[in-house]
């Protein structure tokens, strides 16, 4: 493996979070830039969540400066699901069990291995810098209690696969990876990205739960459309879901 050309590193020992680095760093960068800690101290997760940060596992953020209207520059959310499968293959050498689930999490055996956050700052409808929090659970997992009811079960890159990984070298493979699905998307648009992603997804075919804070809504996991939305086959006919939660 090897950097990719163009990104930054910076490796903390400790941190409040990633993503709170990054807010504080992001107008002085001249690239993209990714930022590890060793330690979070004030993770968080999708809907101001916490996210639990035992020793040993992976906590970074990817900073970009992207280009494109708000709705496309989300869309990395998949280019980053992709290079996390991606960096789990190249680190296991296997891809039995590994599955991408709607909207922004990997799946290792049926549990959830890691969760993705995006966050962005702009002026005048655009994006000035685009946010992209990982964590990953390569040695420990979240205690019961931190869960929420109905929430996958948390499993560990250790516990399912038995290998070791430390945070640096799943960066490693990781910046490889995000670079690699990078230029493919900013090359060739969303679409190649989306065929991927569904190759991998999690319960396609399936009957699915999404739920938001105000609907639940029960269907067949159709696609993933052009605009990276849910789509689901109901009894009342096709629904798109820009945003939600999904249990199984």
């Amino acid at each position: 493996m090897s950097w990719p050309v163009g990104y930054g590193k910076r490796v903390l020992p400790e941190v409040d979070s990633t993503l709170d680095e990054a807010a504080r760093i992001a107008g002085d960068l001249k690239g993209p830039e990714w930022i590890l800690a060793l330690r979070q101290t004030k993770g968080r997760a999708r809907r101001g969540r916490d996210w639990k940060d035992p020793k040993g596992n992976f906590a970074a953020t990817l900073v970009l400066r992207p280009e494109g209207p708000p709705d496309q520059v989300a869309l990395r959310s998949f280019v980053a699901s992709l290079a996390l499968f991606d960096a789990c293959v190249a680190l296991t050498g296997r891809t039995d069990g590994l599955a991408l689930k709607w909207p922004n999490d990997v799946l290792l055996n049926g549990g959830k291995l890691a969760g993705i956050l995006l966050e962005s700052t702009g002026q005048g409808g655009g994006v000035t810098y685009l946010s992209i929090g990982i964590g990953v659970n390569l040695m420990e997992t979240p205690m019961k209690e931190w869960l929420e009811p109905g929430a996958v079960w948390p499993v560990s890159l250790l516990s399912e696969t038995g290998i070791q990984v430390s945070p640096e070298e799943f960066l490693e493979a990781l910046a490889e990876a995000y670079a690699r699905y990078e230029e493919q998307f900013v090359t060739y648009g969303f679409e190649p990205i989306r065929t991927a992603w569904l190759a991998r997804a999690a319960k396609l075919g399936e009957v699915i739960t999404a739920r938001t804070a105000t609907s639940e809504t029960e269907g067949t996991f159709e696609t993933v459309d052009a605009q990276g939305n849910l789509v689901l086959n109901t009894a009342k006919g096709r629904v798109s879901i820009p945003a939600a939660d999904v249990y199984f």
